[in-house]
């Protein structure tokens, strides 16, 4: 066994923890600094005026365009996923996608709708490379019985939350108050940052994720990789004459008939996937009935992310729109309101850790769980409606409305978001584990095209009846999910 898997349990170079969590740590703080300073910008960008340097596209579009990008940002994680498993590793599948996502960036610093486009897409295959394989190189450093794993994530998670957080004011002060293009070339720094620090440090990392999951035999692996580089290439072709067809006007298609399509297709996998799931497998009665209860948590899931996910949609136009920007007398830019989830995350992650751990015997189910985020989701919609009408006639409310919205936001996160992982790992038969991981992202991926399909509605219908919707699906389905806790309990058997 090398060295390095050896040395393990020992290292403690980092608060106690593996040096190469480090790494890792700001590997995912660059990469989640590059996403959000994008996403703050990117629904302002598209609905700007050509003549402010926007796109200038209708609220409809650019809504159907935003949640196509972040719902495609997740779904890539599982062929990322499958990409470093069978082909290249964990580390370099971490490597590429984060050269990707920076190219992606730097497409979007260019005055082009082409290079917009090329960018949204470099930055959906980058990160579904990164995403996910970066999480799985954490969990290596770490042997089996580590009882530090657990705190490793908590600290990896921080990570996370503080791009996030620096990412809006750097890229939205910029991209608002200088160019919309020099904000998101900032995102591109970002990663670059990211990429140069992760190939620094690579050495201790050891062999962790070094190298792909060992084929079952010499001609499979050349069966595999075949197939691969064909696919890849086929997929390459349809690709690029698809965009070159739109482009050149051969294909007279708009980017919302694209995003429907896509909507279409992901209703398809979801449906396919979970008929093969339930009916066609062979599980036992105690694991399919996991199953039912992990299609229950998949739906409340969806539903809780399509309005969370309204962060950098409807909220972030209601922010630009209709909310003051100056607070003591400090005037902002918009964007900053991007700002505060992160900053709640940090900030109230260990107290609900310490309310969990005091609670004990007594700590709510995971369905209750669920059940308590998306009340917490559709209670700050619900806050926005008398918001949204005190603003119906072209006056800007205060700050405070967003800022109590998106604490209750983040309440509802930290409710249902760890939760949500956790028990599908413990609930997932022993044989697709991290098959159905995916199903994670899937509902993030689901949640988040829903979210955009709702941002198109903004300005096509009165802002207090979208936000009233939105506030009565999430506060229904987490009374609901109280209802049925005890049935998905049942079906959970001994999982909490």
């Amino acid at each position: 066994m090398p060295a390095a898997a050896d040395a393990r349990p020992y290292d403690h170079a980092f608060f106690g923890h593996p040096r190469g969590l480090s790494v890792l740590f700001f590997t995912e703080m660059w990469e989640r600094f590059s996403y959000y300073g994008m996403r703050a910008l990117l629904i302002l960008f598209m609905t700007a005026p050509i003549a402010a340097g926007g796109l200038g596209f209708e609220t409809a579009v650019a809504g159907a365009v935003y949640g196509l990008y972040t719902s495609m940002v997740y779904m890539t994680s599982l062929p990322g996923g499958w990409i470093a498993d069978r082909l290249i590793g964990q580390r370099r599948a971490v490597l590429y996608g984060g050269i990707i996502i920076a190219c992606g960036h730097f497409c979007m610093a260019f005055p082009s709708l082409t290079t917009f486009y090329i960018g949204l897409a470099l930055i959906v295959c980058g990160t579904g490379l990164l995403k996910g394989n970066a999480a799985v190189i954490v969990g290596a450093l770490y042997s089996p019985e580590d009882a530090r794993r657990d705190a490793g994530f908590s600290i990896y998670y921080m990570g996370i939350n503080l791009g996030a957080f620096i990412a809006p004011l750097v890229c939205g002060y910029l991209g608002q108050r200088i160019s919309w293009h020099i904000g998101f070339g900032a995102a591109g720094v970002g990663m670059v940052l990211g990429v140069v620090q992760y190939l620094a440090g690579a050495k201790y990392l050891g062999d962790a994720g070094l190298h792909p999951a060992p084929a079952e035999s010499p001609a499979a692996a050349a069966r595999l990789k075949t197939q691969a580089t064909v696919g890849g290439a086929a997929a390459l072709v349809i690709v690029l004459a698809f965009t070159l067809g739109i482009y050149s006007g051969v294909l007279p298609i708009t980017a919302a008939q694209v995003a429907d399509a896509a909507g279409y297709v992901l209703l398809a996998i979801v449906v396919v996937f979970f008929a093969w799931l339930f009916f066609a497998a062979d599980w036992t009665p105690a694991e399919r009935r996991r199953l039912y209860a992990i299609g229950a948590l998949f739906v409340a899931q969806a539903i809780f992310w399509s309005e969370f996910e309204q962060a950098g949609s409807t909220l972030n136009l209601f922010g630009d729109r209709n909310t003051r920007t100056s607070i003591f007398g400090w005037t902002f830019p918009s964007s900053y309101y991007q700002s505060l989830q992160p900053l709640f995350i940090i900030t109230f992650a260990p107290v609900f850790a310490w309310v969990w751990m005091r609670l004990r015997k007594r700590e709510p189910s995971s369905p209750a769980k669920f059940g308590l985020g998306l009340l917490f989701v559709g209670s700050g919609f619900a806050l926005l409606v008398v918001a949204a009408q005190l603003s119906a006639n072209g006056v800007k409310v205060s700050p405070w409305w967003l800022v109590v919205t998106y604490l209750l936001h983040t309440w509802g996160e930290l409710s249902l978001s760890p939760v949500g992982l956790s028990a599908t790992s413990k609930l997932a038969p022993k044989r697709v584990v991290g098959l159905m991981m995916g199903v994670f992202y899937l509902a993030i991926s689901v949640g988040n095209f829903i979210g955009g399909r709702l941002a198109s509605l903004y300005g096509s219908m009165p802002l207090p009846n979208l936000f009233g919707a939105i506030a009565a699906v999430g506060i229904a389905v987490g009374l609901a999910m109280f209802a049925l806790t005890p049935p998905i309990k049942r079906l959970m058997g001994d999982v909490n």
